[in-house]
């Protein structure tokens, strides 16, 4: 016998001849090969490049995304789009940036040295006798501009459903034709004659920077908390636990009272008062995730080679535990934002002539005769809480391990 048929022989005994049963592959999901995960590519690994596929796929969520972020960051330029300065202003030969730089009325030839209203009629005669100009934004009102020149008493319904005979009165003062060449209020005026529009777009920026600051800091104070419970446990975790159940039971609407009585209102109080209660959510969250992973054969295995706690808790753990932590940050921006919103309405926000959504609601229902004030501010809120939910949709799908891994 030589070589080649023993050879033959001895794979026949390993695999026998005829037709073979197909061995299915090892990453499978209910017998189905599983997809393989992307190559890595960029600064994503493999499994966070999966994940944005999945966050991809929800179609409502992934463009919930890009209109919030659009909306946003149109925000962010609101003194570029409404403003009561010019961008730009020529005089006497020389080039000036009001919206950048406050200038006084005298830098124009004017008699004061107060900063410059560049809306006055004789501020613009003086201008316009040098051969200057100014270049306006689209909006010439910021969010505290008061209008003198209404057609009809505030609050004013926008300037495109005024008639001719409401605009006559204005228009014989001025010199004008039409209702369209005076300056457009697009979405009316409240109570107090400023523009709703630029209220509504300074007053979306306001809460979503109140509600990413919140969340921000909650999630930072939350985390650390739950941490440290869940991974010493024993008594660290049952003296938080009754400090916990102690502050909870305290009343946080009553707490705000007492502090706006003490310390004048604003941002940054208002912040540190629903601080104090915001970083509870996320506490029992993180906590279980630390229970649970701390016992896991490699957390021993790092204690047993020495590895630190600190190192052990952040290094290790924590990336576990901001899996599920991801998927509430987007309820907790619109929780955030809706309690902003809310306390605005009751009077206990942020102070008298702030931009605020809470504010416009409130001045939509002490005007029934203005609906525009209340729709404008209903529409918005509802839009923003709308597309912070999917959002917060898509993330669970896209953090979500049984879609992940499948």
């Amino acid at each position: 016998m030589d070589a080649s048929t023993e050879t033959r022989l001895a794979n026949d005994r390993i695999m026998p001849a005829g037709p073979q049963t197909p061995v299915p592959p090892p990453s499978t999901v209910d017998g189905k090969p599983a997809a393989p995960l992307p190559a890595t590519r960029g600064w994503l690994s493999r499994i966070n490049q999966r994940r944005w596929q999945n966050f991809k796929a929800n179609r409502r969520g992934y463009w919930s995304l890009w209109i919030f972020l659009f909306l946003f960051i149109i925000s962010l330029f609101a003194e570029f789009i409404a403003n009561d300065k010019p961008f730009y202003v020529r005089f006497d030969g020389k080039s000036y940036f009001p919206g950048l730089i406050t200038y006084s009325e005298t830098t124009f030839g004017g008699d004061f040295e107060t900063a410059a209203d560049y809306r006055d009629p004789f501020l613009q005669k003086l201008i316009a006798d040098k051969n200057g100009f100014m270049v306006w934004p689209p909006i010439h009102f910021s969010y505290d501009t008061h209008n003198l020149e209404l057609p009809v008493p505030a609050p004013s319904k926008p300037t495109w459903l005024l008639t001719q005979k409401e605009c006559e009165p204005i228009l014989k003062r001025k010199g004008l034709k039409s209702c369209s060449d005076l300056e457009y209020n697009w979405l009316g005026t409240d109570d107090q004659g400023r523009d709703v529009f630029a209220r509504l777009l300074y007053g979306f920026r306001l809460s979503v920077v109140f509600g990413l600051t919140l969340t921000f800091f909650s999630t930072i104070i939350g985390v650390g908390a739950g941490a440290i419970q869940g991974y010493f446990g024993g008594w660290t975790d049952l003296l938080f636990q009754r400090f916990i159940e102690i502050w909870t039971a305290v009343p946080s609407l009553y707490l705000l009272l007492i502090v706006s009585s003490v310390f004048p209102p604003g941002f940054f109080v208002l912040l540190g008062v629903l601080l104090l209660y915001s970083w509870l959510s996320l506490v029992g969250l993180v906590r279980a995730e630390f229970l649970r992973g701390r016992n896991f054969e490699y957390i021993q295995a790092a204690r047993a080679l020495g590895v630190s706690n600190p190192v052990i808790m952040f290094r290790h753990l924590l990336p576990n535990a901001m899996v599920a932590t991801m998927t509430y940050l987007p309820f907790i921006v619109s929780t955030s934002v809706m309690t902003l919103t809310a306390l605005d309405f009751l009077g206990f926000g942020l102070p008298p002539g702030s931009p605020s959504l809470g504010e416009l609601l409130s001045q939509g229902k002490a005007n029934i005769q203005a609906p525009w004030l209340g729709f404008t501010g209903f529409f918005t809120v509802a839009l923003m809480l709308s597309l912070l939910i999917f959002i917060g949709e898509a993330a669970r799908d896209a953090f979500d391990p049984r879609k992940t891994f499948q």
